[in-house]
């Protein structure tokens, strides 16, 4: 009994290894990042809002790309944008490793990659767009948690914004200028003309959007749409 059930163990954990390494095969066998091309395989992708990233500069727009590296956004009612990111080039990046998405490697699952984004762009090609309630983070969180991205499905717009704030990759000194330049020159602009009510409208506008998110996500949890 003891001899079966450690061939059992023996087999289960060469399978998980075999597996494994087809992951590190197929991580490698992905196409370089090229942003001139807007190419970024198995990345989660990012880029300002026009007004909205004026006055708060860590919020933008966000995508996720196939493992071709062509982007995928969700962009407008019942509209998931391909290769046509909206908003403009992408300004950072994330790319995610194939080893931290349970389910491509767990043995019994048959789903790869481009499955997951597949299954969550039919799904939000049927839901209306609202800044506040289903947007373009809802969209992407959704594909993590049909990936298990992490080891868990519990991705939402708060912990996305924050994770691509914290570890995104900025593409180039360029794109840093981009993003933060029109919060400089509006900042100095508002603070000339307004002086200190400009700051506090800033900071009251920053609070009252952070803290929607914040409690949609944590305190009603059908509030905003993943």
């Amino acid at each position: 009994m003891i001899s079966i059930t450690r061939s059992s163990l023996f087999f289960r954990l060469q399978s998980e290894s075999l597996i494994a390494k087809m992951m590190l095969t197929q991580n490698a066998e992905l196409g370089p990042i090229d942003p001139r091309r807007a190419r970024f395989p198995c990345c989660i992708v990012w880029t300002p809002l026009p007004l909205i990233s004026w006055l708060i500069p860590f919020i933008g727009h966000i995508g996720i790309c196939r493992e071709d590296g062509v982007i995928l956004d969700f962009a407008g009612p019942n509209f998931v944008s391909v290769d046509n990111f909206a908003f403009g080039a992408v300004a950072r990046y994330i790319q995610i490793n194939g080893e931290e998405c349970y389910k491509l490697i767990e043995p019994e699952s048959d789903i790869v990659w481009d499955d997951a984004l597949k299954k969550s762009t039919q799904e939000f090609q049927h839901r209306s767009y609202n800044l506040f309630t289903c947007n373009c983070h809802s969209f992407v969180a959704n594909n993590l948690n049909r990936l298990f991205y992490g080891g868990h499905d519990k991705w939402n717009v708060v912990n996305l914004a924050a994770v691509m704030f914290l570890r995104g990759t900025w593409v180039g000194k360029a794109s840093m200028v981009k993003s933060f330049l029109p919060f400089v020159i509006v900042l100095c602009i508002g603070l000339f003309l307004g002086g200190m009510k400009f700051l506090v409208f800033v900071l009251a506008f920053a609070l009252a959007l952070v803290g929607w998110f914040f409690i949609g996500t944590y305190c009603f949890k059908n509030l905003i749409q993943l």
